[in-house]
């Protein structure tokens, strides 16, 4: 079976992920819950996207190596589908990566690069895409996914995320995005702009991120924020931007699950506190729908913002709160 045609095999198993609705802060709320995709994440959709496309144009052949800078998700979504295609993946990882992920990619990768050097902003992207760079240059047959700058990142989130959230929720008013490599705001903006203009669009970044000209400072949540504008935010429509601080992100998380039941990893608990935080400065009713994406499970972060010891060390005024 040729790669493209083990791909058609699964490609059904990846997007039309459920939404659950809640009635919370006097709103309604769809959280469209993307843990269910595949391999455990938001970032399946743009991993089997890139390769699909570049499978399909022949620019991935089977001697071809994959490379790619990540903090957990879209490493892991690539690791699985190079393993299933027998593709030879090499990450570029940084610390903050969860243990167990890590654990993961060594398994299913025969090799794993783990950079240790903060770049100038105090993240690690930067040394990361270095890292990518001096690869690509070392493996003749390679091809580096690039999911900050890569069109069918973006473009499948406006192929499928989009359209799947305007099919299942009536009345939609507004949509909270978390922000990372810009995919997800850019293609989820621009369907959803382009069939509803009224809808408004908040992106949620967290503190220490440049992506929308703050000041850089040294972060410690994977799947959140960036060391650079990535490039495909040029292509988001968004109404407002809201930042929010590791303690922000920690009572998010605590107060999703205590609301809503749902287990979720930072950039729910990011988003989740954005929309307490907007809700509670704006006029709401349950004329209000919004829309949340829960990109993946807590399991990953146990280690972070389900450990106590860890989190006391970002709580600066209050106990935290128990789930």
């Amino acid at each position: 079976m040729s790669m493209f045609d083990k791909l058609e095999k699964i490609k059904y198993l990846i997007g039309n992920t459920p939404v659950h609705t809640v009635e919370v802060m006097n709103i309604t709320l769809g959280i469209k819950l993307e843990y269910f995709n595949l391999f455990g994440s938001i970032k399946d959709r743009p991993a089997f996207n890139i390769i699909y496309e570049a499978v399909k144009s022949g620019r991935i052949g089977q001697d071809t190596t994959i490379i790619e800078s990540s903090s957990g998700n879209f490493a892991i979504a690539l690791a699985n589908i190079c393993h299933y295609l027998g593709l030879k993946f090499i990450p570029v990882v940084d610390p903050n990566i969860n243990k167990d992920y890590l654990q993961l990619l060594k398994v299913l990768c025969s090799e794993v690069i783990m950079v240790t050097d903060r770049d100038a902003t105090g993240g690690y992207l930067l040394t990361r895409i270095r890292m990518v760079e001096s690869l690509c240059s070392k493996h003749p047959d390679s091809f580096w996914t690039n999911q900050y700058n890569n069109p069918h990142n973006y473009l499948c989130y406006y192929d499928s995320l989009g359209r799947e959230l305007l099919n299942q929720l009536e009345g939609l008013t507004h949509v909270f995005i978390a922000v990372s490599t810009g995919g997800t705001l850019a293609g989820l903006s621009k369907r959803i702009k382009e069939e509803k203009p009224s809808v408004e669009i908040v992106a949620v970044d967290i503190e220490g991120s440049v992506i929308f000209n703050q000041p850089p400072k040294s972060r410690y949540i994977s799947g959140l924020g960036s060391s650079m504008v990535p490039p495909l935010l040029s292509h988001a429509q968004y109404d407002k931007v809201l930042h929010v601080t590791h303690e922000e992100i920690i009572d998010g998380c605590r107060a999703l699950y205590n609301d809503t039941h749902i287990f979720a990893g930072g950039s729910s608990g990011a988003v989740y506190q954005g929309i307490r935080q907007y809700f509670s400065t704006h006029a709401s009713s349950h004329e209000c729908v919004v829309a949340m994406c829960c990109p993946d499970r807590g399991n990953a972060y146990m280690d972070t913002l389900y450990n106590n010891e860890w989190c006391n060390k970002f709580k600066k005024t209050e106990q935290l709160c128990c789930i």
